[in-house]
């Protein structure tokens, strides 16, 4: 009996794709690690960092990766999605998705990491499209983030992207890699697998920028720098670093408030919010260049940087300028020893009074209102969030640099695709933006009202372009007013998921 040629291609094409390992080793990793930015722990580290005769430790291996990895992905797609067959994607769900998803021990090692990381999340308009009727408590995930948009300070809902109003987006697939290919094609393939199953209905590409930039946003300043410790998952905690329970981030677990009432099968599940934040960048460029401060001593471009800073509360480099209140101290911005050891008070210095004293940081500076520090007598507890956003859009065009202004061209817009990991809404993101960052009386106490954060703040219920002021920014003359005229970040809108355990893939949401 002769065997055709074709026959023996064929036959060794099989035992070639055959011998193909289904988990293929990476080399380089697909996440980035700025000195500035807190370190991840060791998969070992992390498995031995809440293990006590009494508590078994976080299940790392069944909570979704991005969740307490924060914002070090290198190339990142969110694909917004609605589900057409419910049978069909529960069956799939559970027979293929589920062993895409990638776990939170997977990303901590460079050898275990896959080609691109895979995560899920669902809408409470998705658990219901799944026919999950458990109420999960969280009543800003239940009515959704369009219901949200004015207590958020969002000016109406004109600027949103079509796909985020209502209630329409029942999931997200969240792809990091290192490259664009990678991403697409397991988007691709999740395509393939789900079919008609979902439709899509928004996308965002986001990714680190480009050399120096990695790990700073749009505006120029280093981010992820003040990310909570986590107990049972970080064991070096940093100085400065605030250290959290994990269910202040995490649903069901040691911390969570509603612990008791959470459906068993979401603990080690994760609310997130995701925003689609426009930055403006030329305008606040542009708006920091005619505001420049008056310093003595400093130069005309040093007055225009320290300005900029005292907005944000850090140099672009990252060192806060509570520790470097006059110039950039990169080396001080490098050691994430010292870059977030500040409280803000200085009872070191004669004659420093808390409740008036700007010198260093201003009231209204950003990193100020939305971590107050002891500003509130202690460390908050019960108002932490994880980030784990990162930028969308390409860099500033020489052309709208020149100009000043940013361009209309849809394929131009920039931002930051925000992402906040919490195990409760209310007192996690909403508590943040609604009674911090949007409050103008906010820091209490203080001999001058602050006025709402310069970079995220807006007056619920004002209209778009309203003035916004704020004092402090000025060391000179702490009580001076500033009016910013013009809005340096545009919500796109957004959505509320729930990012759930993954062995609930194959459980609840696929039954």
């Amino acid at each position: 009996m002769k065997v055709s040629y074709i026959a023996i291609v064929i036959g060794l094409a099989v035992q070639s794709a055959l011998a193909v390992p289904k988990f293929q080793p990476r080399r380089t990793s697909i996440l980035i690690n700025p000195d500035a930015q807190p370190d991840l722990p060791s998969p070992q580290n992390a498995r031995l960092a809440g293990v006590t005769p009494a508590n078994a430790g976080l299940n790392l291996n069944d909570i979704q990766g991005d969740i307490l990895i924060g914002m070090k992905k290198k190339k990142e797609l969110f694909f917004f999605f609605s589900i057409d067959d419910a049978a069909t994607f529960k069956s799939k769900l559970s027979s293929d998705i589920k062993s895409l998803i990638t776990n939170t021990n997977q990303l901590l090692s460079v050898s275990t990491q896959p080609i691109t990381a895979v995560n899920i999340a669902f809408s409470q308009a998705g658990l219901t499209a799944l026919g999950v009727s458990d109420n999960l408590g969280d009543n800003g995930f239940k009515n959704g983030q369009f219901a949200d948009a004015a207590n958020l300070g969002d000016a109406g809902t004109t600027n949103w992207v079509s796909g985020f109003a209502g209630t329409k987006i029942h999931g997200v697939f969240l792809l990091a890699s290192d490259t664009v290919d990678n991403v697409d094609n397991e988007l691709a393939n999740l395509q393939n697998i789900l079919g008609s199953s979902i439709s899509e209905i928004h996308r965002v590409a986001g990714a680190a920028r480009p050399g120096n930039q990695e790990g700073h946003e749009h505006f120029g300043f280093m981010d992820g720098i003040s990310q909570p410790a986590v107990q049972g998952f970080t064991q070096n905690v940093l100085n400065g670093q605030a250290t959290v329970a994990p269910g202040e981030l995490l649903v069901g677990e040691t911390g969570d408030s509603l612990q008791s009432s959470r459906p068993s099968w979401t603990t080690g599940g994760s609310f997130l919010v995701f925003r689609q934040l426009q930055q403006m960048v030329p305008e606040f460029n542009k708006y920091v260049a005619n505001h420049a401060l008056s310093v003595p001593g400093l130069t005309a471009q040093e007055n225009e940087d320290l300005f900029g800073a005292r907005l944000i509360g850090r140099w672009k480099s990252g060192a806060p300028i509570d520790l470097a209140p006059l110039r950039d101290d990169v080396d001080l911005a490098n050691d994430n020893t010292r870059n977030n050891n500040f409280t803000f008070n200085h009872p070191e210095v004669p004659g420093f009074v808390f409740a008036s004293n700007q010198t260093d940081c201003p009231f209204s500076a950003h990193i100020r209102k939305t971590r107050p520090r002891a500003d509130l007598g202690s460390e908050n507890t019960g108002h932490h969030i994880m980030r784990a956003g990162i930028p969308y859009g390409p860099e500033v065009t020489d052309a709208e640099a020149s100009a000043q202004q940013s361009s209309t061209d849809p394929t131009l817009e920039r931002g930051l695709a925000f992402v906040a990991y919490q195990s409760n809404i209310a007192n996690g993101f909403e508590f943040m933006q609604e009674a911090w960052v949007n409050n103008a009386n906010f820091i209490f106490g203080k001999s001058t009202p602050p006025g709402v954060d310069p970079i995220i703040g807006r007056v619920a219920g004002s209209a778009a372009e309203t003035p916004r002021d704020i004092s402090g920014t000025d060391p000179l003359t702490p009580t001076k007013k500033f009016s910013l005229d013009v809005e340096f970040v545009v919500s796109r809108g957004g959505e509320y998921f729930f990012s759930p355990p993954i062995s609930a893939l194959s459980g609840v949401l696929s039954a």
